[in-house]
């Protein structure tokens, strides 16, 4: 199995965790507010079947993007783990490709992520305003990860979900992994109604997959009711080929064991094909990140 979604850091490369704590989209951070080695990941994967990783970029200082990159290859060819690398790139510049050909130096890049989602609530907001999915510069280098076989993680709230419609139909060629089911936060039943409505629209664009990842950034739980209901809409939309397992550890690593996340997501797809398990589990991630 692949974990298609995890960071490792140490507090020396991100001076910024060491300054008094502040307010965050999945709580109270100080248990993680240290240094997070490949050595203890491994550790926590223990017994789990997960037999390969993908690090995806951890907000590094913007202009240390290279850097992070650099850090996990050496940690990579150091342990063997990661397998893959997701790393940053600010597509909102004139043109984002002297940054993409500094990283195309590290073997294991295969995709980019920049987080897009904003929300009218500050503390769940990332993105400076709503709307970066539809900007046609962003686009325009988006269109261009083709060209270097990259794949770009795509983090949005459903109130963003036409611009991630959008974006996708306008970079065919790019395969865009939607992250977190879509951030599902609003559970009340219109919330439910406008999240699986705006899901519709993504999964009808072909070059679209989902990290099944992230269930318990709002609930500040591993719930496996929600982490079912989530998995079951999802995959009933983009079909097993389109989606992939993500521990996002160690955020998930504040609320639960590794091995009770992963066992959520199993009990979650047990009525599902062995091939269908085998594609969210394994297949999907190995297809896009190749693994």
């Amino acid at each position: 199995m692949i974990d298609a979604h995890h960071h490792i850091w140490r507090q020396a490369d991100l001076p910024w965790l060491l300054g008094p704590e502040q307010p965050r989209i999945f709580g109270a951070y100080a248990p993680i507010k240290r240094d997070y080695p490949i050595s203890e990941f491994l550790a926590d994967l223990g017994g789990s079947g997960i037999e390969k990783s993908v690090y995806v970029q951890a907000n590094w200082a913007p202009n240390w993007a290279a850097d992070e990159a650099a850090w996990v290859q050496r940690a990579a060819e150091e342990s063997g783990w990661p397998h893959a690398i997701v790393a940053y790139a600010d597509m909102t510049v004139a043109d984002v490709r002297p940054a993409l050909d500094k990283l195309a130096r590290f073997p294991l890049l295969r995709g980019i992520r920049q987080q897009f989602h904003w929300h009218e609530n500050p503390l769940y907001r990332f993105a400076p305003r709503p709307d970066l999915a539809e900007d046609e510069t962003v686009q325009r280098n988006i269109a261009r990860l083709a060209a270097y076989g990259w794949s770009f993680d795509l983090q949005l709230f459903p109130s963003q979900f036409a611009g991630g419609a959008r974006i996708a139909a306008a970079c065919p060629e790019v395969t865009f992994v939607l992250q977190h089911c879509g951030m599902p936060e609003d559970l009340s039943k219109p919330g439910k109604a406008a999240w699986t409505k705006g899901m519709k629209a993504l999964a009808a664009q072909p070059n679209i997959c989902v990290k099944l990842s992230g269930l318990g950034t709002f609930l500040h739980r591993n719930d496996a009711a929600h982490i079912a209901e989530t998995v079951a809409v999802t995959v009933d939309l983009f079909g097993a080929e389109r989606c992939l397992f993500g521990s996002n550890f160690p955020i998930e690593k504040i609320w639960t064991s590794y091995g009770d996340l992963i066992a959520a997501y199993q009990t979650a797809t047990k009525d599902l094909p062995g091939s269908a398990r085998r594609q969210i589990f394994t297949d999907t991630a190995t297809r896009i990140y190749r693994l």
